[in-house]
């Protein structure tokens, strides 16, 4: 198999909700906010060429669907579609993709299964042969929200999944279109049953790490989101999965950030836990 990271479209969104509690002193060294108070943040697909002859790709981003005024509110940067043309830099159209894997369906990680906005026209579900692997728990929290993140679905996504009748739900640790070479485990502290996909290749293992950790400065421990549905709970399960990373030699892949697509999991002295080896993109990985 071979893993490469495909940019989406970026997004500027306020430090403060990123940072939850984490003061700005300390989170605007991290990532620097400009005259809106808004840090730089990726939405960072994964391609998989050649798991069991399949086109495999983690996730599609934010995309284009917004209109120009929803655009501004939630600081996407462009307009244009940039996953299809990232995936047409590797010789890709959408049509290609077999399998298009979701670790929740909240729209800066679901978007770009939708064709860009044009004025007078309604979304297109894009991908037209691929199946769609989502966890029957984020199914059933976009089918159902709750008021404080029903915002953050896109109301006209799951009926044209639905009637796409290519969704797989899954709540176990495979899917059945993947077989074993995929395994999935869940998280519900950012959102109900977000399902982390660890890809299981013969040389290393790469986990899409999704909201559960979007990008470095999150992997030290106490730091959460404001849009955490449960930040402690969040916390407990953050660390369970770095200490499980870390003994198996797993590679962190980060959705959102801006620099960095894949790490390993370091320790001090001190039990502090940070990144190593990284990666600002990844161009045909072999696992």
């Amino acid at each position: 198999m071979k893993l490469y990271s495909i940019e989406g479209n970026t997004q500027k969104l306020d430090g403060g909700a990123m940072f939850g509690n984490v003061p700005r002193a300390m989170w605007s060294k991290w990532l620097p906010p400009d005259e809106q108070h808004r840090v730089p943040l990726a939405c960072r697909a994964l391609l998989v060429r050649d798991m069991d002859g399949k086109t495999v790709l983690f996730e599609t981003g934010i995309g284009a669907f917004f209109e120009p005024r929803l655009r501004e509110r939630f600081g996407v940067v462009e307009s244009n579609h940039v996953l299809l043309e990232s995936l047409a830099r590797h010789g890709l159209e959408h049509s290609d993709i077999d399998i298009v894997v979701l670790s929740h369906l909240h729209f800066d990680h679901a978007g770009g299964l939708l064709s860009a906005w044009k004025e007078g026209q309604s979304p297109e579900l894009l991908f037209p042969n691929a199946r769609f692997v989502i966890s029957e728990g984020c199914w059933q929290r976009a089918a159902h929200p709750h008021a404080r993140d029903r915002a953050s679905f896109i109301p006209e996504l799951l009926p044209l999944l639905e009637a796409s009748d290519r969704v797989e739900l899954v709540s176990g640790e495979h899917a059945e279109c993947l077989g074993k070479r995929v395994h999935f485990e869940y998280s519900d502290g950012h959102t109900p049953r977000l399902m982390l996909a660890e890809i299981r290749g013969d040389q290393q293992s790469v986990v899409y790490c999704a909201d559960l950790i979007p990008g470095r400065a999150w992997v030290h421990v106490p730091v959460s989101m404001g849009y955490d549905r449960f930040p402690e709970l969040l916390i407990e399960e953050k660390k369970a999965f770095l200490i499980d990373k870390q003994s198996r030699d797993v590679a962190l892949f980060f959705t959102h950030d801006p620099d960095c697509a894949m790490a390993h999991v370091s320790v001090d002295g001190r039990g502090r836990y940070g990144v190593t080896d990284e990666h600002q993109e990844l161009n045909g990985m072999v696992v």
